[in-house]
């Protein structure tokens, strides 16, 4: 040490300073400390759990450690969901725990949703103790094998030096790149053994930019210089960089249309004058036609799903593609496109802004205004329907509220007529499509942002799935709101059956005895029941007003359907609305 530095008092005196600052650092911690200390340094406040006996070590810890909100959910699926809200409302990485075997089990749903979402999300799990791996010990399950696929990273801690560095190593990766979900895997001796532990501070994730090239931002700016008819495709990847500005910026200056996918809502506003509104199998005619029509798609942090595009083959075959994605493997691989940037998509607008030259296209932006009057049907005001419930949620939450949805035909009609302004504003399951996600995300989302209004949007079948959370919202004093539009039916699953299986409702009638107001209260929330139109803004402004938890059942029409509609792997220009859905032939 030293051995090239002249020894002066200065140099050794430093050196004695920074090794006593070390060793003052440095604390002799079990595990499940050191799972508090580090959490702590990553900055959580708020994590979601269920005890049990593997875990038992790190929840006795927990009970030391009231400045760490922890809230006890009704089921590990609740918690897993209520992190994966955390993370979407906030931004943040969302903490959840689970004991071994079915507990941890329990979380896999919630986990395949946010890996699906690109949601970062650290799942730690207790396991059995490492004599009694691969023993079939008692709720010994092998979690981290089962999670790999669905995660961006899976392991298990067996030696206690390493777990330190195991959690901070699972944050980084949760929240870099591409965000994700990571399980950390802990066996109960670990949780116990003792180990040095020695602070240290986050290194703060920095955007990926290293694969931006000169060659692509070149291409792409000619692309775009030299397009009549530029059109915006807005995934959610544009919401998770926070190009929100860029985006708009971007449209303004190319006098570009904008649709966007059901991950993408708010980062465009819906209000804004070149917003076409969602793109898709339930997206609106105008941007479904639209794509049709331009000579350049540019699309923004969009993986050309499958319920966005229709048929891959005839996908804007017309038009030059250009694709901006972080994800490098997201590239060419649904669609071919013929020009690709791969980088931070704010990162990447920020440079080619400066240089892309206004556009003044008075025949493009006719058309895009045309196309606009092709609007979702009129929705009557004389009856409930889940659209007039829709509407009435943005007017009395003026547009300013975090909603959430489970996944059915209320989703879509959640997307269709509600006019997100903000990133992060819908929380819903895209990709997975996960009956029973809202409620906990619901929780999860209120945790993170106690300022906004925050409303789980379910249909019935969905709600079944899920009630159990009330309770967790009522015990730990949550103001959510949980809209179920109750149609007695499994209702997307039934248009389906109406449209393609003649007719045939196999299992998808729900009508019995349950009474979801009587669920609420018996749980210790408001119900309300409404049945006419006239009822429901009151009761949602009663709600808001209440400051408690609050279900209120909305009671439609069983064969109301959402429209319009492409059927699956149709092209985009094949969209029905409710007329044509009237005179369907299977």
């Amino acid at each position: 040490m030293f051995a090239n530095e002249p020894r002066t008092k200065a140099v050794l005196c430093e050196h004695y300073i920074n090794e006593k600052q070390k060793r003052g650092n440095t604390m002799k911690l079990n595990g499940s400390q050191i799972i508090i200390e580090c959490l702590k340094e990553q900055g959580v406040d708020t994590v979601f759990g269920y005890p049990g006996g593997a875990i038992l070590n790190l929840y006795d810890e927990i009970y030391k450690h009231p400045e760490l909100k922890h809230v006890l959910t009704s089921h590990e699926q609740g918690a897993s969901h209520a992190a994966d809200g955390y993370a979407r409302a906030t931004g943040k990485v969302g903490v959840c725990l689970a004991t071994s075997g079915p507990g941890a089990t329990n979380l896999v749903t919630g986990i395949a949703t946010a890996y699906m979402d690109s949601v970062p999300m650290v799942a730690i799990t207790a396991n059995v103790g490492t004599p009694y791996l691969g023993k079939d010990s008692f709720q010994e399950v092998d979690i981290a094998g089962i999670t790999m696929p669905i995660t961006k990273y899976s392991t298990i801690v067996k030696d206690v030096k390493k777990l330190a560095d195991t959690i901070r190593r699972a944050f980084a990766i949760a929240r870099s790149g591409r965000p994700g979900p990571v399980l950390v895997d802990v066996t109960k001796d670990v949780t116990a053994a003792m180990c040095d532990y020695i602070k240290q501070e986050p290194k703060k994730e920095l955007p990926v930019t290293d694969t931006i090239t000169e060659e692509d931002l070149t291409r792409a700016l000619k692309m775009i210089n030299k397009s009549k008819r530029p059109y915006l495709f807005v995934g959610g990847g544009a919401a998770i960089s926070g190009a929100q500005e860029e985006v708009l910026e971007l449209a303004h200056k190319l006098q570009a249309p904008v649709c966007d996918t059901l991950m993408g809502k708010g980062t465009f506003p819906g209000t804004d004058e070149y917003y076409m509104g969602m793109l898709g199998m339930h997206g609106t005619k105008g941007a479904n036609l639209l794509v049709g029509e331009c000579d350049l798609l540019i699309v923004l942090g969009a993986r050309f799903s499958d319920r966005d595009v229709g048929s891959p083959k005839t996908f804007a075959k017309q038009a030059k593609i250009l694709q901006i994605d972080v994800d490098p493997a997201e590239i060419n691989k649904n669609v071919v496109v013929d020009a690709k940037i791969s980088g931070d998509l704010r990162e990447v607008l920020k440079r080619l802004l400066p240089e892309i030259q206004e556009k003044n296209n008075e025949d493009w932006v006719a058309e895009m205004k045309a196309k606009q009057e092709l609007v979702n049907d009129v929705v009557p005001e004389n009856v409930l329907t889940g659209p007039y419930v829709i509407e009435k949620v943005y007017e009395v939450t003026k547009g300013d509220a975090l909603i959430c949805t489970d996944v059915g035909q209320h989703q879509m009609w959640t997307a269709q007529y509600y006019k997100f302004k903000d990133p992060r504003q819908l929380l819903t399951s895209g990709g997975l499509g996960t009956m029973g996600y809202g409620l906990g995300a619901a929780i999860g989302a209120k945790c993170g942002r106690p300022e906004k209004t925050v409303i789980n949007i379910a249909g019935d079948g969905c709600f079944r799935m899920n009630m159990n959370e009330v309770a967790t919202a009522t015990r730990s004093n949550i103001p959510v709101i949980e809209i179920v539009i109750n149609n007695h039916v499994l209702g997307m699953v039934r248009q389906w059956q109406t449209l393609f299986y003649g007719q045939r409702y196999s299992n998808t009638v729900l009508e019995d005895k349950v009474d979801f107001v009587k669920v609420a209260e018996s749980m210790g929330a408001k119900g309300v029941r409404v049945t006419k139109p006239e009822e429901f803004a009151p009761a949602l402004e009663a709600a808001i007003a209440s400051g408690e938890p609050t279900v209120i059942e909305c009671v439609v029409a069983s064969d109301d359907k959402v429209s319009p509609m492409i059927p699956a792997g149709m092209p985009n220009n094949k969209i029905y609305d409710q007329e044509d859905m009237k005179n369907w032939k299977n």
